[in-house]
């Protein structure tokens, strides 16, 4: 499997969009989800960390899973994770972990997932009886998001109502959409939510 973010990795954390983009999803998920210090998360396409460095003081642990080796070296090297963040370098999809979440966040990778349904029934899989999960992407855009030919991308955002629908139908409950930012970008907005839920599976 080729690793789509190899040559983007060194510079990541630099870029302010991304920085600006991680502390609003950051801010909105210890808004609306109740968290505590015994909880077992995972950040699905944890990437480097910017996520996962909101919501790790918070938690008892985080399973950072990616894809992308590159990514995930950024992430284990950084002090403040040691002994709390633990790298899994792993499509979960294809070959999902043995260990259950109380709460699966993520940030901006629902896009890079070509088979939405499946991507809900792994978290549903992943989640304790009661589980949460924290899910922020793209509304619906027009496909300027992206540069055109851009590798890995299957959606061009996400209908919050069809969505919702395709959440509910794997076992999920309680499914509240928030805002959680507007990116702009060539004179354009685009807007960011933060999508949660409750696993109903016993």
């Amino acid at each position: 499997m080729s690793d789509l973010f190899k040559e983007k990795a060194s510079d990541w954390d630099a870029n302010q969009m991304r920085t600006q983009l991680s502390s609003a999803i950051g801010a909105s998920i210890l808004a609306h989800v109740p968290l505590d210090g015994n909880m077992a998360v995972m950040d699905f396409g944890a990437g480097t960390g910017l996520l996962t460095s909101h919501v790790a003081p918070r938690v008892k642990s985080i399973d950072a899973v990616d894809t992308s080796t590159a990514m995930l070296e950024k992430l284990v090297a950084k002090p403040e994770f040691q002994g709390k963040v633990i790298a899994v370098c792993q499509d979960i999809i294809e070959l999902p972990l043995v260990s259950r979440y109380d709460l699966i966040i993520s940030a901006m990778t629902m896009h890079h997932v070509e088979d939405t349904d499946k991507l809900f029934a792994t978290f549903a899989k992943h989640l304790r009886p009661g589980g949460t999960i924290a899910i922020a992407d793209l509304d619906k855009e027009d496909g300027t998001f992206h540069e055109a030919g851009t590798e890995g991308i299957y959606h061009h955002g996400f209908a919050r109502e069809e969505l919702k629908n395709t959440i509910a139908n794997n076992s999920f409950v309680d499914i509240h959409f928030h805002n959680a930012h507007s990116i702009e970008r060539n004179g354009k907005s685009y807007p960011v939510f933060l999508v949660t839920a409750t696993n109903a599976n016993v």
